[in-house]
């Protein structure tokens, strides 16, 4: 591993945001991982989402070690233990997940990688935390909102949360989940506007990614 679990947690609270990305092209994905990183950006996660997935990944963290060397490499969308492995094998420093299963957190847990799984309810939150996991996923954000995160914190204010999906690079938005106590945003879609990974506009995702690190900074509590 090239980060340790620590540097990997305190990477995600400095910095606030992961941005979450999927393409099957290779080049594409080396663009986007720069230009994530020429805007501050240290923590990338990668989703499990297409055929060979795993191979665009192996290549993708090998470019990040080389031309992004501080940044760390993680994968999303993982929902079983032998594919959490695969990718940990291809050089996952962090692995996240739609759903909770015990089974990842093993395998995560025996390399000493943070696993955040993706949890919907408080007692969901619960489980995860007994099963080691040091952050928890809040998914789908847009449909459980800023509200969840802060009713759980009431109770469990020991409770690292990232929020995936209704993540926007706006002021207010931003605000409304930092305020409800966020640990971090995993930030997909709205960070990668389609239009401009087809005019390939990799300056524009370095300013969209900088931009919304600069909010997070005033935001944060």
């Amino acid at each position: 591993m090239r980060f340790s679990k620590l540097e990997v947690l305190s990477v995600m609270k400095e910095t606030g945001m992961i941005p979450v990305f999927y393409n099957s092209n290779i080049e594409v994905a080396k663009n986007v991982v720069r230009a994530c990183y020429a805007g501050g950006v240290r923590a990338f996660e990668f989703t499990n989402r297409g055929d060979f997935a795993h191979e665009v990944f192996g290549e993708l963290t090998k470019f990040a070690a080389t031309e992004c060397p501080e940044m760390i490499m993680g994968i999303g969308s993982i929902v079983d233990a032998p594919t959490a492995a695969l990718y940990i094998q291809l050089g996952a420093n962090f692995i996240v997940g739609p759903l909770f299963n015990p089974d990842v957190a093993k395998v995560a847990n025996r390399r000493l990688i943070p696993y955040a799984p993706g949890c919907g309810s408080v007692t969901e939150v619960g489980f995860a935390h007994e099963a080691g996991c040091d952050v928890c996923k809040v998914f789908p954000g847009d449909v459980l909102g800023a509200g969840f995160v802060k009713g759980l914190k009431a109770p469990m204010p020991w409770s690292n949360l990232m929020v995936t999906g209704g993540v926007k690079p706006e002021e207010a938005n931003l605000k409304a989940w930092f305020d409800a106590g966020v640990t971090c945003v995993g930030m997909g879609s709205n960070l990668f506007p389609g239009e401009m990974i087809k005019k390939a506009d990799w300056q524009g995702i370095t300013n969209l990614c900088s931009n919304a690190l600069a909010i997070i900074k005033q935001v944060k509590k």
